[in-house]
């Protein structure tokens, strides 16, 4: 991670922040592996209102890298910045593989990463229903063994 010289007030917002955050909605469904997972909307739902109350922007500028050697796939990066208004900032980027070039493989590629920058950046993580099913799961194997 990155930051500006300073940055004792940006953190102090964002720790501010972060105490006002909640998890981020699973409101997703993957059908190919049966689970939910918060999107990109949840998770700018669960820190954007509290990062903007704090004079935190969140900026996400993506690129893409093409190595010389595979003309016909590449990288795709996205840089998460977090910029306070006293000029102070926190920063890092998050690249992944792309098989190829179009345009749909790329924009999903950066709505992946963005997703994970601003969690990893904004101190949040989905809200976790598993426990709860595998407390579920281990409640009823106690009860089909009970007599």
């Amino acid at each position: 991670m990155q930051h500006s010289e300073q940055f004792g007030e940006i953190a102090a917002a964002l720790a501010m922040a972060q105490g006002k955050m909640d998890h981020a909605s699973k409101d997703r469904a993957n059908p190919a592996f049966k689970s939910k997972y918060a999107d990109l909307a949840s998770v700018l739902d669960a820190c954007r209102p509290h990062l903007a109350e704090q004079c935190i922007a969140i900026v996400q500028p993506p690129a893409l890298v093409i190595p010389e050697e595979a003309k016909a796939s590449g990288i795709v990066r996205v840089e998460t910045w977090l910029i306070h208004k006293s000029g102070q900032w926190f920063a890092t980027s998050l690249d992944a593989s792309v098989a190829d070039t179009k345009a749909q493989t790329i924009g999903s590629a950066i709505t992946y990463l963005r997703r994970y920058g601003l969690s990893a950046m904004a101190g949040i993580a989905p809200d976790d229903d598993d426990g709860t099913d595998a407390s579920k799961k281990a409640r009823e194997r106690e009860r089909d063994d009970e007599p």
